[in-house]
C-alpha cells in the first residue's frame, strides 16, 4: 500500500461539532454566552418578552422591522394536509406529525426559491393549526377551525383545547414562543440553511430542520425536566436528590448550555413570566426551589466550570402551565423556532452560496482488490 497524498483539508484544524467554526454571517441574533445575552436583530429578548408578541418578533426577524401592533393569525389546516395527519397512527409521535404537515403544505403550495417573508409568515401561521389538529385526532376529536380573531399563540391554544384561553395562559406561552423563535447557528437552524443553500424551498428547510429538533440532544429536555422536577417530590427533598444526583455523576436537566457560560437570558425571561402567573401550581414552587439549590451545589462542586440555568428548565413549567403534555413540548419548540428557521431561509437566499465543507479523510491509504 502507498500514502495518499495530503489535500488541504489535511493541513486546517478540525473541531468536533463545529465547535467554534465561523460557518456563516447572519444579522439575525446575536448571543453573548459569557455575559448571558440574547438580542434578536439588536434588541435584547427580555424587552421583547415584555413589551413584544411572537407576531411582532416574527416580523422582526423576517423584515427587520419592529412593528409592536403585527398580527398573525392562525391558518386554516387545507383538506390535504388534514387527509395525511387523519392517516398517521394514533401513537406517531408529534414531532413527526408536525413534519408530515410541512412536507405536505411544501407539495401543495410548492413555495419558489429563494424564500420569501409572504411564505414564511403562511408556513409559521399553518403548522399551529396543523400540530393542533392531529392533538385532536389522536384523541379522537375533531379538529377545530381556527378563530380570525386570535392572534397565533391564543389561536393555537383555542384549536388544541376548544376553548379560548385565558389571557394569562396566552401570554405565558406567547412568552415561550418568543425566546425559542431564534438562537444562531444551532443544529436544526444550521440544518434549514444547508438546505436552504442547495436552492431548495421553504418547506424543505423547516421539515428538515424539525427532524434535526427531533432528537434529543437538541429538542427534548423540557420533557426530561418534568420527569425531575416530579422525581424530587417536595422542597424538602431537594437538596438531599440534587446532591444524590450530582454524586453519581447523573446530569441535572435543564442547567448548563453550550453557548451559556452566565445564566440563560431566555430563562430569566420565563421565570419572570411563571413568576407572575396567578395560579402557580405546586410543582412550580418546587421547579424554583430545586433550581435554587441545584445552582448553590452546582458553583460548590464545579467552580471553575459554570453551569447554570438554561431555558428548558423554564420552560418545562410555562408548557406545562398553559396544559400541553410532555410529548407535545419538542413539537412546541418547533413552533416557536418557525420564525428563526424561516428568517434564515430568506437571509440564505439573499446572498446564497452552496454550504459545503471539506472533510479530512482517516480511511485505509490506497490498496486494490485481489487479483486486480
Amino acid at each position: 500500500m502507498t500514502d495518499l497524498p495530503t489535500t488541504p483539508a489535511d493541513n486546517r484544524p478540525y473541531s468536533p461539532g463545529l465547535e467554534g467554526i465561523i460557518a456563516g454571517e447572519s444579522s439575525l441574533s446575536y448571543i453573548d454566552g459569557e455575559r448571558g445575552r440574547l438580542l434578536y436583530r439588536g434588541y435584547p429578548i427580555g424587552e421583547l418578552v415584555k413589551g413584544g408578541s411572537y407576531p411582532a418578533v416574527a416580523e422582526l426577524l423576517w423584515t427587520g422591522e419592529w412593528n409592536p401592533g403585527a398580527k398573525l393569525p392562525c391558518e386554516p389546516v387545507s383538506p390535504t394536509v388534514l387527509t395525511a395527519l387523519r392517516a398517521l397512527p394514533r401513537d406517531a409521535r408529534p414531532m413527526d406529525a408536525l413534519r408530515t404537515a410541512v412536507s405536505v403544505w411544501g407539495a401543495e403550495r410548492n413555495p419558489s426559491w429563494p424564500a420569501t417573508a409572504e411564505q414564511a409568515r403562511s408556513l409559521t401561521a399553518s403548522s399551529p393549526s396543523a400540530l393542533a389538529a392531529f392533538a385532536r385526532i389522536r384523541q379522537g376529536l375533531e379538529p377545530v377551525a381556527p378563530d380570525p380573531e386570535l392572534d397565533l399563540v391564543p389561536g393555537f391554544l383555542y384549536q388544541l383545547n376548544g376553548e379560548r384561553p385565558s389571557d394569562e395562559s396566552a401570554r405565558a406561552l406567547d412568552a415561550y414562543f418568543i425566546v425559542g423563535a431564534e438562537h444562531g447557528f444551532n443544529a436544526s437552524t444550521f440544518t434549514a440553511r444547508v438546505i436552504s443553500s442547495t436552492r431548495s424551498d421553504i418547506a424543505a428547510a423547516v421539515a428538515g430542520a424539525i427532524g434535526a429538533m427531533k432528537g434529543p440532544l437538541h429538542g427534548g429536555a423540557p420533557s426530561e425536566v418534568v420527569e425531575q422536577i416530579h422525581e424530587v417530590g417536595s422542597p424538602d427533598r431537594a437538596e438531599a436528590w440534587v446532591r444524590e444526583q450530582i454524586a453519581n455523576g447523573t446530569r441535572l436537566m435543564g442547567f448548563g448550555h453550550r453557548v451559556y457560560r452566565a445564566y440563560d437570558p431566555r430563562a430569566a425571561a420565563l421565570r419572570q413570566v411563571a413568576e407572575s402567573m396567578e395560579r402557580k401550581p405546586d410543582w412550580l414552587a418546587l421547579a424554583i426551589a430545586v433550581e435554587d439549590v441545584a445552582l448553590r451545589v452546582l458553583a460548590e462542586k464545579h467552580p471553575d466550570r459554570p453551569l447554570k440555568t438554561n431555558v428548558e428548565y423554564y420552560a418545562a413549567p410555562v408548557l406545562m402551565g398553559v396544559g400541553l403534555t410532555p410529548d407535545l413540548f419538542p413539537a412546541a419548540f418547533a413552533l416557536a423556532r418557525h420564525a428563526g428557521w424561516t428568517a434564515h431561509a430568506i437571509e440564505q437566499g439573499a446572498a446564497n452560496r452552496l454550504i459545503r465543507p471539506d472533510v479530512r479523510y482517516i480511511g485505509p491509504a490506497e490498496r486494490h482488490l485481489p487479483g486486480a
